[in-house]
């Protein structure tokens, strides 16, 4: 009878063994990052990084062309971008794109994904979304060097051989309780990929890198002064944070001490380049992405109708840079340049000659763009040259409209400002925020003056 009693325990064991090995198992290599007893380290596991060494394979690298003979705008009809290159260079990135965007099509049918048999036409939806894409590649590589560096992106590195990027995002359409008098789920406790399949808000996305709402867990203002640093908005911003972590393959130690996870001055390196990463992302979508909507066909289109969008497992895919800094763009130099005026148009003061300095903002965004972080890269300077300087950064809007929501903007401005300041390496005690301050009664949303921040020396 012992022996009949423990078969079913023996069953047990072999079926809880079986179960856990579809668990996260050894072997588990920890890299420390930080001083011992800090918890500043990587878990990394040898048997994924094999896997996800296939998935940032370089694609063959075609022999360069000649940039002698005439120009693609002078021998092809209805080149708005890129139309400054030779004909040979045109072609080579051409057949590139193809490689990058549309191989499964084939080498004789590849053109035909964007091209009717008329290649000037602009029937296909594809033709205008890959030109805007080739416009947004020559803007990151050219003025977001904040978060690529020199290494910067291609085609490849979102597409990798796919028509759409793996990892894109949509607006989710709204989900209600079962018990319809509980209403909206007000996007929670719904475990969803996107945030690890937790039940932290399933779309920390839209508030983050299409909206420019403030990425605060710890409010810096008691609760009475319209804080809004609630928990459920914490719940949010560890939902981006777990999206981060996971797209990029990393522990929140990667960007963060855990002595001081607020504290930017004892942060690692990679947290300024992740705050520019986010602000790029935004930009992209915003000045990209959105305004394809009417472009994009129905079926291509979210649950909302909404086109896809980029966030951080779109370039990274799991690496914690894209195709592990490979660069394929000293093989491509013809995508660096254009995009948003150069940053470089912002004014070159010297840098006792950079307060005060003022920066406009797009109506209705707090989101900063290559050239306001230009300003702020002067002023950094400028504070970094006098370690006894101190600024005073205050944030405008109009008389017009809801006083509130302006009010809130026009903080949500100046709290971008100051972000980017502190992500530059300028200590929070150095800079003093102002209350939002109201232009003239006669000043219109419309103005650029009702929606700019003005940085002063104190």
């Amino acid at each position: 009878m012992s022996r009949v009693w423990k078969l079913p325990k023996l069953m047990a064991a072999v079926a809880a063994a079986a179960l856990l090995a579809g668990c996260e198992r050894p072997p588990v290599e920890v890299v420390q990052s930080g001083f011992r007893g800090t918890g500043m380290e990587q878990v990394v596991n040898p048997r994924r990084l094999v896997d996800q060494t296939y998935l940032n394979v370089l694609p063959e690298r075609l022999d360069p062309a000649s940039p002698d003979g005439p120009k693609a705008k002078d021998v092809y009809q209805n080149v708005k971008v890129l139309g400054d290159l030779s004909v040979g260079e045109f072609t080579r990135l051409m057949v590139a794109m193809n490689s990058w965007v549309a191989p499964k099509e084939g080498p004789n049918a590849a053109c035909l994904y964007c091209h009717t048999n008329n290649f000037a036409e602009d029937t296909k939806y594809q033709k205008v979304v890959a030109r805007k894409m080739i416009q947004m590649t020559r803007d990151i590589n050219s003025n977001w060097k904040q978060h690529v560096a020199d290494t910067g992106v291609t085609c490849w590195t979102c597409h990798r051989g796919q028509p759409v990027p793996t990892n894109v995002w949509f607006a989710p359409a709204p989900q209600k309780h079962a018990t319809r008098m509980l209403g909206d789920k007000a996007e929670q406790n719904t475990p969803a990929a996107s945030v690890g399949l937790s039940s932290l808000p399933y779309d920390p996305f839209g508030p983050y890198l299409e909206q420019a709402r403030p990425i605060r867990v710890i409010g810096d203002t008691a609760l009475p002064t319209g804080n809004r640093a609630s928990t459920k908005q914490t719940e949010f911003t560890y939902g981006l944070m777990m999206h981060m972590s996971t797209a990029l393959g990393v522990n929140c130690t990667y960007c963060h001490n855990t002595r001081a996870m607020a504290e930017w001055s004892q942060s690692p390196p990679q947290r300024a380049t992740a705050w520019h990463g986010i602000r790029m992302a935004r930009a992209l979508n915003t000045e990209y992405m959105t305004p394809l909507t009417d472009v994009f066909p129905a079926q291509s289109r979210g649950p909302t109708g909404d086109v896809p969008k980029l966030n951080c497992a779109t370039c990274h895919q799991g690496a914690y840079k894209p195709m592990y800094g490979q660069s394929m763009l000293k093989d491509h130099p013809e995508l660096v340049g254009g995009g948003r005026p150069a940053a470089a148009a912002a004014p070159a003061a010297a840098p006792a000659a950079a307060f005060p300095a003022t920066l406009f903002f797009a109506v209705g965004s707090a989101a900063l763009d290559g050239e306001d972080l230009q300003v702020v890269n002067q002023i950094a300077a400028a504070m970094r040259g006098d370690p006894a300087v101190k600024v005073s950064i205050s944030g405008f809007h109009s008389a017009a409209g809801d006083l509130a929501q302006n009010q809130e903007l026009a903080k949500n401005r100046a709290f971008a400002v100051r972000g980017a300041l502190i992500a530059s390496g300028i200590a929070e005690d150095r800079l003093v925020l102002e209350k939002p301050a109201q232009t003239e009664a006669n000043v219109s949303g419309e103005d650029p003056r009702s929606r700019r921040v003005d940085v002063a020396a104190r």
